[in-house]
């Protein structure tokens, strides 16, 4: 009997649920659904397989099934280009689960090269995530503008790094922290989704989503709604001891380094938010030299 994998049962049933009857393209009917979404025979017709076919791949078996399945499924169900990428890691792991294991170690840190290409970005507030979300490098005004994740008491201790998804959820202070915490919880939990299909067997990002689970009801029932996505740009209100600063961002990719991401902070030309990250620079350099 061909293995069952719960997240793939769950994942094509949330995304089942969220499609209605307009987006299918599909009349509604005389009566009324007694569940969300289309029922499994209409999604089987839009991907263009027998229903049993569908139904056990919803019921969690995604061995055999080939791209131009998934690419119809991803059609029917309107998938995002980030919940394509998660169901096709999905499909990679019920198709070779052994060389699924074998997978790269997430970055603990970075490469001297790259700390010193963000050290020279130094008027502009970065920092470096690992696909965990842990921070593992900063410069200088990254490190200040992010100082309540840095001293954040959900921190193990002062040698491993923060980790931005524990302090969002377990950290009171990040309510004040972010403007829109309720955007900031939902951007991390669709990228550790999105991680965990890309390595379902790294054992500290299980580890990870296990206590954010278990010490976080809205983890947990946000967890469960298997939503998926990475964040690539957008904007942030953050408020600091130097007053309330609105910034853009950008992640950066590095192909010398494809396990870390850079996050750099932009503010509007002379702007307020400019006039406050001046200021924070100042009191970064200051800090610093008393500190060294």
């Amino acid at each position: 009997m061909a293995p069952k994998d719960e997240r793939v049962r769950d994942f094509l049933a949330t995304r089942r649920a969220k499609i209605t009857p307009d987006m299918a393209g599909i009349p509604k009917g005389g009566g009324a659904r007694r569940v969300p979404g289309p029922p499994r025979e209409e999604v089987a017709m839009l991907s263009g397989v027998s229903v049993d076919y569908y139904t056990r791949i919803e019921k969690g078996d995604l061995t055999g099934v080939s791209d131009e399945v998934l690419d119809a499924l991803a059609r029917a169900l309107q998938l995002t280009e980030d919940e394509s990428a998660y169901l096709y890691d999905l499909a990679r792991t019920a198709r070779r689960p052994q060389r699924a294991r074998r997978q790269p170690k997430v970055a603990a840190g970075v490469p001297q090269q790259v700390q010193l290409l963000i050290d020279a970005m130094s008027a502009t507030p970065v920092i470096a995530l690992s696909r965990r979300l842990d921070v593992i490098a900063s410069n200088a005004l990254g490190r200040a503008l992010f100082d309540m994740v840095f001293t954040s008491p959900t921190r193990r201790s002062s040698a491993s790094p923060p980790n931005l998804a524990s302090v969002v959820f377990l950290d009171p202070a990040a309510a004040r922290f972010y403007d829109d915490l309720d955007n900031a919880a939902a951007a991390c939990v669709r990228i550790l989704r999105a991680q965990a299909g890309a390595t379902p067997h790294d054992k500290q990002l299980i580890q990870l989503v296990g206590e954010l689970s278990t010490r976080s009801t809205d983890f947990r029932s946000r967890w469960a709604a298997h939503d998926v996505g990475v964040h690539r740009a957008g904007r942030k209100t953050l408020h600091h001891q130097v007053g309330e600063l609105i910034l853009g961002f950008e992640e950066l990719s590095l192909d010398s380094s494809p396990s870390i991401t850079l996050s750099a902070y932009i503010a509007e030309p002379a702007s307020p938010t400019a006039e406050r990250l001046q200021l924070l620079a100042t009191w970064a350099a200051t800090t610093a030299s008393a500190h060294p």
